[in-house]
């Protein structure tokens, strides 16, 4: 797999081709640009002889090895943006969705991802960008749906309660490591039986709100306001599920421990409850899982799989013991 990624690829041609399909056959496009950096759907920039530039974005093929909640991931990805943008998230201007062929075309932003300008921001303006962050991310959690979990054709995780939703994601994650034979430093079986200890505690959560769940600095776009650093939009939301508005806080979290307070202050305007930290721990151990799980899908080299692994099995390692694992 580290040969031949999961990333579709695609050259310019390709991809004038599929924007011509979408917005219109006589489009003339006066430059191109392949993000590299992503090791799921390919990405490719366009600027269009009209002014617009966009993002193409593609998804592998459907009969590659995929985890088992990647499924449909690109018309997860259609639905957070359409509810995201609905409900006043900011986040690029859909122009084209194809659910079924996997393509989406979006505005191209203006800023930047965060990581690329942090080191510029003077830390009591970090500290209200954070702010801002966390207060627009809550936007995602007023969409509300049909149902607990993924939002997937085949209904896979789809439930009318949430722990009964995410004991299926959880026992989905935990079949793909079984099935790699990836070592973790509990038994599966152990990280299984903690959650459903936890079910009471997670049908606290009677609404399906959803939750963007991949808002890490890289997919945080920012950009200068005069004297200062603005949060401009969120972007790839294909980890997107229905279910408890304090997983969003999980992806949030991977920032220096003194910013995260002012995150949570901006996303719940107060600090959270005992049994959310603890439900946050669970969704914390969920993304932990699956950062184990995908390397062996996603077509890492051998120094990144190391590093995320070892990264994610310390978390899992310190949260489990926090369990009394």
């Amino acid at each position: 797999m580290s040969e031949v990624a999961i990333r579709p690829r695609l050259d310019r041609a390709d991809v004038e081709s599929l924007v011509r399909a979408a917005l219109g056959a006589d489009l003339e496009f006066t430059a191109h640009e392949e993000f590299k950096d992503g090791f799921f759907n390919a990405a490719h920039a366009l600027a269009i002889a009209d002014g617009r530039h966009v993002v193409v974005k593609v998804a592998p093929d459907k009969g590659l090895k995929l985890l088992r909640y990647e499924v449909d991931l690109m018309a997860t990805e259609i639905e957070c943006f359409e509810r995201g943008i609905a409900a006043g998230v900011p986040m690029p201007r859909l122009w084209h969705a194809d659910p079924e062929g996997g393509v989406i075309i979006i505005d191209r932003l203006a800023g930047v991802p965060l990581p690329k300008v942090r080191e510029e921001i003077p830390a009591d303006q970090l500290l209200l960008l954070r702010k801002e962050i966390g207060a627009a991310s809550a936007g995602y959690a007023t969409a509300t749906g049909a149902h607990f979990g993924y939002p997937r054709a085949s209904g896979r995780t789809m439930a009318g309660t949430w722990s009964a939703a995410f004991q299926m994601m959880i026992d989905d994650v935990l079949d793909d490591i079984e099935e790699q034979g990836t070592a973790l430093p509990r038994p599966v079986a152990a990280v299984r039986d903690l959650v459903r200890a936890e079910h009471a505690l997670l049908d606290e959560v009677r609404r399906p709100a959803l939750v963007h769940f991949d808002l890490w600095d890289g997919n945080i776009f920012v950009r200068r306001e005069g004297d200062r650093w603005a949060l401009e939009a969120f972007i790839d939301g294909e980890r997107a599920f229905y279910g408890d508005p304090i997983a969003e806080l999980v992806s949030l979290q991977m920032v220096p421990e003194e910013e995260f307070p002012a995150v949570v202050d901006g996303f719940l305007c107060r600090p959270m409850t005992a049994g959310e930290e603890r439900r946050l721990a669970l969704y914390r151990t969920y993304i932990m899982l699956i950062l184990v799980a995908e390397c062996k899908v996603r077509g890492f080299d051998a120094e990144q799989e190391a590093n995320q692994t070892k990264w994610a099995t310390e978390t899992l390692e310190r949260d489990l013991t926090a369990f009394g694992l």
